[in-house]
């Protein structure tokens, strides 16, 4: 079975500690409980109640209602409930949406709340759960040190393998604690690629919250380091590198970086890469007071200029940012997203190849804006709708005038055809939606609660099926 990492990491640190743990998916769980039986069930979970800010947004955009996350997560603890009827053991819930669950009372079936790291906390919760002791309902893991991380023993989805845990840059809205950032040893990142290219799994997925991190010392680049890394991880037999998240800063620091780690990967325009990258706000203001470090080593005046050059860097070398910014602070004001719009404008300007994703602020209960409400229509500055609308029709121009990157690993004509048409004629429907969202300051979205998606989730899951085959390659 190929697992998402996190859960592979905790099948290591359980298996390493001496317990007989299982990887299950959760369509074969209940089978598994009745041949082996359990004392514990974990479940890794990234966005139980459907509010992390992608869901959040996308549900606040249709009206509200349940996301599939919370959806599928409910029917999940409800099979787990019912199964604890005829079996004996704990749920215990952790993963990075864990928070969500700490002042829910809806889920009272989850016997523990993980939160945090689980490298030398869990398996004393685990051995004291075997042994019947009383333990509090919300636990939180202590950090642990380099040495004591093991790596995955069994294979991980899309070939994931961490590099680097934690991010000094200390955002206010960032659940990653700043306080322990480490980088991962090359021998520990070449075991867990080892496993991977063991199972067949050729492609390598760096995770990290910041690819030019590794490494480094007080947020400097450390180019030797990654250049090593990147040439080292080819030379294993990788068809190719791949990573979640950059930040700008470091890319205008060293340029050179992003050229060699380019050629070394094999960028080019039927392969690129689009990592999430913080574009957060245009408003100096709000950059000083919540994320001053993510400028470093430039003053928060320089934001935008910082900006314009490091995607001039990435897009020179085949890199494809995803723009997410983050709006709704309490002291934020129209001028402030007038900032933001400002910014984005000139991204558009330059013709740029980004995405731009404006998302509502959400108070992870793990990070230093925990007390903030919810954001809501309400609550959010009346030109959100206007930044809302002008990035998502730039996003459908540059997806459409990238399709044929995109397909470029699909060999059939008639498929490319159909994807180029069903992507044509969805975007033009989801660009309505957005241009009346701006003209209702999101009013309009009140209207689309009553839309059951399920009725037509074949025709969903076919858009994304023939989505994802034209991305193979990418």
């Amino acid at each position: 079975m190929i697992a998402p990492y996190p859960l592979r990491k905790i099948e290591a640190i359980l298996s390493k500690e001496g317990f007989k743990t299982w990887v299950v998916s959760p369509e074969h769980i209940s089978q598994v409980l009745k041949r082996e039986g359990a004392y514990v069930v974990g479940v890794s979970t990234h966005d139980p109640l459907g509010i992390e800010p992608v869901s959040l947004k996308l549900s606040m955009i249709f009206g509200g209602g349940e996301t599939w996350t919370a959806k599928f997560f409910r029917e999940l603890i409800e099979k787990l409930s019912n199964l604890k009827k005829f079996i004996s053991f704990k749920i215990l819930v952790g993963g990075p949406g864990a928070w969500q669950l700490i002042n829910d009372s809806r889920y009272d079936s989850i016997d523990v709340i993980f939160i945090g790291e689980a490298e030398r906390t869990l398996p004393r919760i685990i051995e004291k759960i075997i042994s019947g002791d009383e333990i509090p309902r919300v636990i939180r893991g202590e950090t642990p040190s380099i040495e004591e991380i093991p790596p995955i023993i069994n294979p991980a989805r899309l070939g994931e393998v961490q590099i680097t845990r934690g991010c000094p840059r200390g955002c206010w809205f960032c659940s990653v604690t700043p306080e322990t950032f480490r980088s991962f040893p090359l021998e520990i990142i070449k075991r867990e690629i080892e496993i991977n290219l063991k199972h067949g799994i050729r492609r390598v997925e760096f995770l990290t919250d910041d690819l030019l991190l590794y490494g480094s010392e007080k947020l400097r680049v450390n180019h030797d380091a990654l250049v090593k890394l990147f040439t080292e991880t080819m030379r294993m037999g990788a068809e190719g590198i791949w990573f979640p998240h950059i930040s700008a800063a470091p890319v205008r620091e060293s340029p050179k970086t992003i050229k060699a780690i380019s050629e070394i990967a094999g960028y080019n325009r039927d392969r690129v890469v689009s990592p999430v990258v913080g574009l957060e706000t245009g408003s100096v203001k709000i950059l000083k007071k919540y994320m001053r470090a993510k400028v470093y080593p430039w003053r928060p005046e320089e934001w935008r200029d910082m900006i314009i050059d490091a995607t001039i860097i990435m897009n020179d070398n085949y890199i494809y940012p995803c723009y997410t910014m983050t709006i709704g602070y309490p002291e934020e004001t129209d001028q402030d997203v007038e900032e933001s719009i400002k910014l984005v404008e000139s991204i558009i300007d330059h013709g740029f190849k980004a995405w731009i994703f404006p998302l509502p602020l959400v108070p992870i209960a793990t990070t230093r804006i925990r007390d903030y409400p919810l954001p809501t229509i309400e609550r959010l500055p009346s030109r959100y709708w206007d930044l809302l609308y002008i990035s998502w029709r730039y996003n459908l121009r540059i997806t459409r005038e990238l399709i044929p990157n995109l397909t470029a690993g699909v060999k059939s004509r008639l498929v490319k055809k159909i994807i180029s048409h069903m992507i044509d004629k969805v975007f033009s429907s989801i660009e309505w939606i957005f241009k009346e969202l701006k003209e209702t300051k999101g009013l309009r979205s009140l209207e689309f609660s009553t839309i059951n998606l399920d009725n037509i989730s074949g025709l969903i899951r076919s858009i994304y099926w023939l989505i994802k085959i034209s991305f193979r390659r990418t």
